[in-house]
């Protein structure tokens, strides 16, 4: 990785790992589905204001464009988020971010079976294996990274593993669907539909109560739209244009720290032996995979995976 390219790799992980630490601060006071309508309504006029000052570029008017990141933002952002920011509600940011991590190893997965020129072998094989494990220790001993709780509850697991798969599926459609299309185009329509789907979905839902939010929650909220999902969004793209895919991807292995130091220092949660363990173990696995040329090639084309 070039040198040049850590301390966006670093500011990236900030955004990502403090955006959790404040998604769990902030469902304390907010619907899970409510908090993400609004925080994606922001960072979508974020988006908006880039195309209104930005030499060269229109909100894009591609009927298929619309379509298919339409459908990114409903299955790829609007219910991995959902679910994951749901998930927090059982178990500490430092878990979920640790359990989030191992979402490449998923993605690897898939794409063995969808795309031809993503095959596994045996270094992937490996790879893949050690994330899974990192992650299955943390499920087996019921850790939730939450003081005075002795065991997590499994709702957390599952939440998070709708999410990972969600995710991890619509990547693949990307790769399919997506990958000639500008990649800031893509984010944005994405982040527009997210929007557009979990503000009514809120109201029908949840009731769009906003009545519990006090000003820490508003600050949040802001916090986590403007720099966890449109500056990260802004960042990945600067990243990637600039410096290829492995740098972004590098971002994986530091939001762990990020959300389980923020957690601890924030929220107090706790960082145990066996989330040290897990951590080791599926970042380990994930380091494998991204030394591969090969599984990275098509995270060039569309890197963006979003944030929690």
């Amino acid at each position: 990785m070039n040198i040049k390219a850590l301390p966006y790799v670093i500011l990236l992980g900030l955004f990502f790992g403090s955006s959790l630490v404040v998604s769990r601060f902030n469902i304390a006071q907010f619907e899970p589905s409510t908090y993400i309508g609004i925080r994606m309504f922001i960072a979508s006029l974020m988006s908006l204001l880039v195309y209104a000052i930005a030499t060269g570029r229109r909100v894009p008017r591609d009927i298929a464009l619309w379509r298919r990141a339409g459908l990114l933002g409903i299955f790829g952002t609007a219910l991995p988020m959902t679910a994951v920011v749901t998930s927090l509600q059982y178990h500490s940011s430092g878990v979920a971010s640790l359990l989030l991590a191992t979402g490449p190893a998923l993605t690897v997965v898939l794409a063995h079976f969808t795309l031809p020129d993503e095959l596994l072998n045996r270094r992937k094989v490996i790879g893949v294996s050690l994330a899974l494990a990192g992650a299955l220790l943390l499920a087996l001993s019921g850790e939730d990274g939450l003081p005075n709780v002795s065991r997590a509850d499994p709702t957390g697991y599952l939440l998070v593993g709708i999410g990972i798969v969600s995710s991890s599926i619509m990547i693949i459609y990307a790769r399919r669907k997506l990958s000639g299309y500008d990649a800031f185009d893509v984010g944005s329509v994405r982040l527009f539909t997210t929007a557009l789907f979990m503000l009514p979905y809120s109201l029908l839902t949840a009731g769009f109560d906003v009545s519990a939010v006090d000003g820490a929650g508003i600050a949040g909220l802001i916090y986590a739209a403007v720099v966890g999902t449109f500056l990260g969004f802004m960042l990945s793209f600067y990243t990637i244009k600039r410096f290829g895919a492995t740098p972004t991807v590098m971002t994986t292995y530091i939001i762990p720290i990020v959300a389980g130091v923020g957690g601890v220092l924030l929220l107090g949660e706790e960082i145990t032996g066996t989330m040290l363990v897990g951590m080791v173990i599926i970042v380990g696995g994930i380091a494998l995979l991204q030394e591969l040329r090969s599984s990275t090639v098509w995270l060039r084309r569309y890197p963006h995976r979003g944030s929690y």
